[in-house]
């Protein structure tokens, strides 16, 4: 049976759920490669053009998934701190610097709007990891909820999600998310609505059609909180240019599940990562894209049923 903790990738959540945010570190085992695809139209994040393929640094440290809009981008200071007092980082002569990729989600809507992941939030989510993903409304996904048609109000709790799936030879792909979308959610198996805004009956309603039919919904979105973020992580050995790839594919298992994705109003990002093992897996590269897709899909689901 897959199992998430052979992938050696330590996850800690740092919460605050009397104001609603908090921040998920994703700490990485020495020699991972990441790569990053951003979709949405509304994205915060930091050291994303260093993964870009081409650029000096193949390898990252540990990932930051934070609320608190691009407040919470302080939250990886403290990560940086904590990985540079146990010397890890880029070797770069005078100094080994962590490099620590991240992506917020916005909560602020949804409790303190001043409440925000700082850096000592960063430091005491290292202090929480461990090999275990803990799911629900932790860390990152302290205030996610889904399906802000009929504003925050009428949208439903989402949180942190999680899935891992085998693949051929032995090869896992895993996928880690803080659920935030404006659209609601669907099981792809079945098309039925699973999270979402609610009317006054408590019926899920769908927000694409809404949208489309009376332009309901505000003409930015901006009065509801946004945004899908995660990593996708897998043992199969890749380079950066083939994370960023995997990225990319990865963000249809987003659109399998949330109505309407990658919107303007959403700051949608995925990062990937190529985590070394002792005998590294083969690449089945369809088995691996196709899996990823699966996983992500399958995490968001997890997300919104976390919360029931």
């Amino acid at each position: 049976m897959a199992s998430i903790s052979t992938l050696g990738v330590q996850v800690g959540h740092w919460s605050d759920p009397e104001r609603r945010t908090g921040c998920t570190v994703v700490l990485c085992p020495p020699g991972t490669t990441a790569g990053v695809y951003v979709a949405g139209g509304a994205p915060g994040t930091h050291e994303t053009d260093l993964l870009q393929p081409g650029r000096l640094v193949e390898q990252v440290h540990a990932v930051v998934l934070t609320g608190g809009s691009a407040w919470g981008l302080a939250a990886v200071t403290g990560v940086m701190r904590w990985l540079g007092e146990r010397q890890i980082g880029f070797e770069a002569g005078a100094a080994r610097v962590p490099i620590v990729p991240a992506a917020v989600l916005f909560d602020l809507g949804v409790g303190d709007p001043r409440a925000f992941p700082d850096a000592d939030a960063g430091y005491a989510a290292c202090t929480q990891a461990s090999s275990t993903w803990q799911l629900g409304a932790v860390g990152a996904g302290t205030g996610a909820t889904v399906g802000k048609v009929l504003g925050i109000e009428r949208a439903a709790p989402a949180g942190i999600g999680s899935s891992v799936r085998q693949l051929p030879d032995g090869a896992l792909v895993a996928a880690l998310l803080a659920v935030n979308a404006w659209g609601h959610v669907v099981d792809p198996r079945t098309g039925a609505i699973v999270a979402g805004a609610s009317d006054a009956t408590g019926a899920f309603v769908d927000s694409e059609a809404l949208v489309l039919g009376t332009g309901h919904g505000g003409a930015n979105g901006f009065s509801s909180p946004n945004t899908t973020i995660g990593v996708v992580v897998t043992n199969v050995p890749l380079d950066k240019a083939a994370c960023t790839r995997l990225a990319v594919v990865a963000h249809t298992g987003l659109a399998r599940c949330i109505r309407p994705v990658h919107t303007s109003v959403d700051g949608d990002t995925l990062f990937v990562l190529s985590v070394p093992q002792a005998q590294p897996a083969p690449a089945p590269r369809l088995a691996l894209e196709i899996g990823a897709a699966t996983v992500v899909a399958d995490a968001v689901l997890s997300a919104v049923h976390a919360q029931r």
